[in-house]
């Protein structure tokens, strides 16, 4: 069986979809399709089932993906030694990151490593901070950089980069700019523009308020924060949003009495694998960065 069958493979049997699958191996859906049809030439047997849009695992699928994600592992694992065999950074880095520090935090930190070291092909995946851990925890990713989880997962290695200072937003004008100073019960009067449920930076502001039994009224959730800051910015609602947010003068800061918030933005890695080279370089580079920063807000 060929490597790229089999990573076709598992990609659709994640995903269940072909043109998911397509994306994330960047090939097309007809190149996805060929693999998997050769993939089941060889085996003599339908790994899915295809109704309309619709896909799904046969017995058959189902015994192989129970295998094929360690066997890609072990691949992974086994070109990761060789190359680190050499000293220098080689090879793929596959890691993930948010949109938001994607944008905000990242992008001197990628044009440094990229100087430095060339040779390293990254393979970055933009998601949610939570589905990031979680695929460092199954071994799809070597390392994230994201939002920490404040409750970690025991196989999960933290290293904190920078703290983010989550600041209270609305719109220049909206009723709650006006109090001084903005009381608890007074956010719920007002429509909130909020991550979703489940996400950490929910989880920091909805822990701050359990004490005081309040209930938000929640407008609208999106995990995407530039466009919780959009829907604020043109008058929507307030929001919770890191400070790195709110400097370009479109939304107004309000303190909430007894309220100050923060979040923690970081590495992630797996305590049971050894980083690779490269994943070690980027860890490095993330942390010159973060120590060239320090003494600027977050």
């Amino acid at each position: 069986m060929e490597i790229n069958d089999l990573k076709a493979f598992a990609a659709v049997a994640e995903s269940l979809s072909f043109s998911r699958a397509a994306d994330q191996l960047h090939i097309t859906q007809p190149a996805v399709s060929k693999r998997i049809a050769s993939l089941e030439e060889k085996l003599g047997t339908r790994l899915f089932d295809r109704i309309g849009r619709n896909v799904a695992l046969t017995q058959a699928g189902d015994l192989l993906f129970a295998h094929t994600t360690r066997i890609l592992r072990e691949i992974d694992n086994l070109r990761r030694s060789i190359s680190d065999l050499n000293q220098e950074p080689t090879g793929t880095l596959t890691m993930g990151t948010s949109h938001h520090i994607g944008l905000r935090r990242l992008p001197p930190v990628l044009q440094a490593f990229n100087q430095r070291y060339g040779r390293v092909k990254l393979d970055i995946r933009f998601m949610d901070s939570e589905s990031a851990c979680i695929a460092v925890e199954h071994g799809d990713l070597e390392l994230a950089i994201v939002t920490l989880p404040p409750d970690p997962a025991t196989s999960l290695s933290l290293t904190e980069l920078w703290r983010d200072r989550l600041c209270f937003v609305a719109a220049p004008g909206h009723p709650l700019i006006q109090l001084l100073p903005v009381q608890p019960t007074a956010l719920t009067q007002h429509p909130a523009l909020l991550p979703s449920w489940g996400t950490y930076t929910r989880n920091i502001l909805e822990q701050a308020i359990k004490p005081t039994q309040l209930r938000l009224q929640v407008g609208m959730v999106t995990n995407y924060l530039e466009t919780l800051k959009m829907l604020v910015s043109i008058g929507l609602g307030w929001s919770l949003l890191p400070e790195t947010m709110t400097r370009d003068g479109d939304l107004s800061e309000f303190r909430v009495n007894g309220i100050n918030l923060t979040r923690s933005l970081g590495v992630v890695h797996h305590r049971g694998h050894t980083l690779s080279n490269s994943a070690q370089a980027m860890l490095d580079t993330c942390l010159y960065f973060a120590e060239s920063s320090q003494g600027n807000v977050a």
